[in-house]
């Protein structure tokens, strides 16, 4: 492994943090090391691994106190700041292992209580201080905070390092640890993180005040120093040693199980995943908990994926216990999906989820009869996928949890495999993978989290470019939903994904030509794993007077105002039908279809024809829960009435232009962003389809009834 050590760039954190005179020195350099360890997938991953320093501050009464400053639970190092580490008095944290170490008025029952319940307040109650920043992001010092307190080292870096972790996965770990480090790191066998680990560690150091540092069996790898070089060093040294007796063993060739000649793609398999990964929310409700899907593949993952034993192979267990809270203890393993069979393999998925939930539900009631531990049970869906010939997907409530399980999974199948060529991998027992996964202490981690309505959901909005379609699509963003994007113009829709973010998908569509269409709804399928919400947006105001208007016109314009909306609509729904769990079509139709203005009938007569699209929609496929809506707007500021139409039209009518926009009974203006929260508002009525919702500030003419 790479030493990424670089005195310039140490110089230039230091130079940028000590901006603010109440950070210590210590903590920028500890901020500098922390985000070096966090570029290293083969290091830590996804919020995994801690650092801290020791350090002094002043309180309020000129006092000073010795803190400790660690890693808030679950911030990435890769770009942690200084004022993502909590600082937490050391002198209390002192007292609790002197009086755990002797034993004194303790008993088992004490500081199995204590762990299981109070550890969280206690670290809570003795930080030094509570900042703006800490409470925003919901920071609370690391469960690994003990550990970091009770060893004497003014540096301490604690990692989850693969090859760390493929090694003493083993049930021979600690004498292939000994082989590579001989006495230079003491030896911790697992045990859970918090009060337990932090005086099983000190124990095992006190026997030997010179080692480097220590092996947490199964778990990480702890380095430290008094200076942040020397623990980074160190790490980067141990690490390095590891990968070398990895590299030393003869790669095992596994077995492959027979794929078919033809296969069916991600595009067809990710919906079905899905679909079957969907909770309802409340028994025949058809109201959906469901989530995105990252999907995966490489040489290594296939090598995975298509061992003819990959079943007993996954059935070994997580790579570490940190991530359980995140991929559950198993992925779940998936039927071959042979395209020439792709019912019977919809069907297996279903019956692989429900055996998988079955499994989950009498694990965790076994094992909370052996615990005693009163806990509500999570749900019991996978969070990782594998399916031989393909790969393996990541589920999540949002993209980025989606990409995070998928990198797990990605590390895991690696460990495993080289772990198999070593030796046999072996995890943690089910006991003590159920005492990681419901402990209080990682259940905070889960409780903190509050995703927004549409959390999970995929919504898809075309002419996204235009005023109303980057509106929606922004609106279905803020409350939670990941978002892809079609329009015509690639500059447009890019300076769109700009102001939407970076997870958003923008595809350059022709609306009008169903290949386009089709393979916009591929990329999506790929991205996310399917679609829940279609946005029909799309649209161009072509004029003419009826009775002159040559046919070409007439003929472009309903192939975009009509046309493009029933093939959006026939790829959605193929696809929600797939999914199993309804779905969401919404059109933007006009109030051109019911209240036609003069010469505007070449795109009056279409639009009249997408509003009955939307009501036959709901005819025929409410069946399948989809429900279809549609938007009524009128005198919105975007392409179809710009600027220059607006001067014209107010000048024509003697009006202002404040006056002709707010032209309607109300006497407001009505927005892009109005409408936009029109269409939030249609998704959100699960018992309403087949409706025209008008927006345009009262006009009775337009009216629908």
């Amino acid at each position: 492994m790479k030493n990424l050590w670089e005195e310039t760039g140490f110089d230039t954190t230091l130079e940028s943090l000590e901006v603010d005179a109440r950070l210590p020195r210590e903590l920028a350099e500890l901020v500098y090391a922390s985000r070096l360890l966090g570029r290293e997938s083969r290091l830590v991953m996804h919020g995994g691994g801690n650092t801290s320093v020791k350090s002094q501050l002043t309180d309020v009464l000129g006092y000073k106190v010795n803190v400790l400053f660690i890693k808030g639970s679950g911030v990435d190092l890769a770009d942690v700041t200084a004022y993502d580490f909590t600082p937490v008095r050391i002198e209390p944290l002192d007292k609790l292992m002197q009086m755990v170490l002797s034993g004194e008025n303790l008993t088992n029952e004490d500081l199995k209580r204590f762990s299981n319940r109070e550890l969280k307040n206690f670290l809570f109650l003795n930080l030094f201080s509570l900042t703006d920043h800490m409470v925003k992001n919901g920071l609370t010092p690391s469960i690994e905070t003990l550990l970091h307190a009770f060893l004497p080292h003014k540096y301490i870096y604690h990692t989850h390092s693969q090859a760390l972790l493929t090694l003493t996965n083993q049930p021979n770990g600690e004498k292939l640890c000994r082989e590579v480090f001989g006495d230079r790191f003491g030896i911790v066998p697992y045990m859970r993180p918090g009060l337990e680990l932090a005086c099983s560690a000190e124990q095992i150091y006190a026997e030997n005040r010179d080692v480097e540092g220590l092996v947490l069996l199964k778990h990480g790898l702890v380095t430290f120093g008094e200076t942040s070089k020397k623990a980074y060093d160190l790490m980067i040294g141990a690490v390095s040693e590891l990968e070398d007796r990895i590299e030393q063993a003869e790669r095992n060739v596994f077995p492959s199980v027979d794929l078919p000649e033809k296969l069916l793609p991600v595009e067809k398999v990710a919906p079905v995943i899905r679909g079957a990964c969907a909770m309802e929310k409340v028994p025949e409700s058809r109201d959906y908990e469901s989530f995105v899907l990252d999907f995966r593949t490489s040489p290594e993952i296939m090598e995975y994926v298509n061992c003819d034993d990959l079943e007993s192979l996954t059935r070994k267990g997580s790579m570490t216990p940190d991530f359980i809270i995140r991929t559950k203890n198993l992925p779940l393993v998936l039927p071959v999906p042979d395209a020439s069979e792709p019912e019977r393999f919809r069907q297996g998925v279903h019956d692989a989820v429900d055996a998988y939930k079955k499994e989950y539900s009498a694990y965790f009631t076994k094992q909370q009869q052996a615990s005693g531990i009163n806990v509500d049970m999570l749900d019991p869906l996978p969070r990782v996928v594998l399916v031989p010939g393909l790969g393996l997907f990541g589920l999540g409530k949002t993209l980025k949890d989606a990409r995070t399980t998928a990198d797990i999974a990605t590390s895991t199948a690696e460990a495993v495999l080289q772990a198999e060529s070593i030796g046999c991998f072996e995890s943690i027992s089910e006991h003590e993978v159920f005492g990681i996964e419901y402990w209080d202490m990682e259940q905070a981690k889960v409780k903190k989290v509050q995703h927004d309505v549409f959390a999970g959901k995929v919504a898809m909005v075309t002419g996204a470019a235009g005023a109303i379609g980057l509106a929606t699509a922004k609106a279905f963003k803020d409350r939670g939903a990941e978002i892809a994007i079609l329009d015509l113009d690639a500059e447009s829709l890019e300076k769109a994904k700009n102001k939407l973010g970076p997870d958003t998908l923008a595809v350059v569509c022709d609306v009008t030509d169903r290949s386009s269409v089709s393979s916009a709804f591929t990329k999506i399928c790929r991205k996310f794993g399917g679609v829940d919400i279609v946005v029909s947006n799309v649209g161009a105001a072509i004029q003419g007077r009826i009775g002159e208007v040559a046919d070409d016109v007439l003929r472009k314009s309903f192939e975009l105002n009509f046309f493009s909306h029933q093939a959006i609509s026939q790829e959605a729904v193929a696809i929600m039908k797939q999914q199993g769990m309804g779905g969401n079509l919404l059109y933007n139709v006009s109030k051109q279809a019911v209240n036609p203005g003069p010469d505007f009938g070449p795109y009056g007569l279409p639009k009249a024809a997408a509003l009955f699209l939307v009501r036959q929609y709901a005819l025929d496929h409410g069946r399948d829960g989809i429900r279809a809506n549609g938007i009524n707007a009128d005198r919105i500021r975007s392409g179809l009435l710009n600027e220059d139409m607006i001067s014209s039209r107010s000048k024509a009518r003697g009006l202002s232009v404040r006056e002709y926009m707010a032209g309607n009974l109300l006497k407001l203006e009505v927005t892009a962003e109005d409408v936009a929260d029109a269409f939030i508002h249609l998704a959100l009525e699960r018992k309403t389809t087949g409706s025209i919702t008008t927006v345009d500030g009262g006009n009775i003419a337009a009216a629908l009834r």
